[in-house]
């Protein structure tokens, strides 16, 4: 499957639906950043080719000779990606799906129509278009009512509140140690054993182990729920 994560809106979390919520379920699919400014995955030490909007016919050959690619499209680069895939005559068709992550800030989710309605216009299926509510609080229903609206009126993309991502401190830990949920749950190290060991005086080494713990405990049930918000979003 060759999916596109984009959104107009900057700062909805492309990376972290990319990293931690598409590349372990699409396992060996290639991951490409289109991005010139922000964050990558790249930077929390996955293997990934970055390339810049400008360079869409490099990635039109790519996706023509892959099966399977998550395509991470940066905010500065949604544009170009988008208008050089109206010159590319039926380019959008090598992409099986366009997952569009939101927050829900009033302007995130305008923008978001709007890359919705860029993408009705150049041809893209509402069965193609998908959207997936991250940081949610509480009920996603709720707290983005302006896209459920929006999907109850037009019906040009897919809903359902399932797909969501739940707001939650390990993303901002594991951003910080540049890591992924995967990493984290691969890692078999009994770091308990370690700190009885360790000179409690050794107080970076402490802290590193300690983190390490406590991303442990907080990856376990957040993995299950991405499990659970990849099936809805798919579905």
């Amino acid at each position: 499957m060759r999916i596109a994560v984009l959104n107009y809106s900057g700062s909805v979390g492309k990376t972290t639906v990319s990293s931690h919520l598409l590349a372990p379920r699409l396992l060996g699919a290639d991951l490409i950043a289109v991005e010139s400014t922000n964050e990558t995955a790249a930077d929390l030490g996955l293997d990934i080719e970055q390339l810049r909007g400008e360079q869409f016919g490099l990635l039109f050959r790519k996706l023509l000779a892959t099966d399977d690619a998550i395509v991470d499209v940066g905010a500065s680069n949604a544009e170009d990606f988008l208008s050089y895939m109206v010159k590319y005559d039926a380019s959008h068709e090598e992409i099986d799906q366009f997952v569009l992550p939101v927050i829900a800030s009033g302007k995130a989710q305008r923008e978001t129509i709007k890359t919705i309605q860029t993408l009705e216009a150049i041809g893209v299926g509402p069965d193609r278009i998908r959207v997936l509510f991250n940081r949610v609080l509480v009920d996603a229903q709720d707290e983005f009512s302006a896209i459920f609206g929006y999907a109850l009126v037009e019906k040009n993309f897919r809903v359902n509140p399932g797909a969501a991502i739940y707001e939650n401190e390990v993303f901002d830990l594991l951003s910080t140690r540049r890591t992924t949920i995967a990493e984290v749950l691969r890692d078999e190290t009994d770091y308990r054993q370690l700190l009885r060991e360790i000179d409690k005086e050794d107080t970076d080494t402490l802290s590193r182990y300690t983190d390490l713990l406590t991303l442990r405990a907080l990856a376990r049930p957040v993995h299950r729920q991405l499990d659970a918000a990849y099936a809805a979003l798919l579905a």
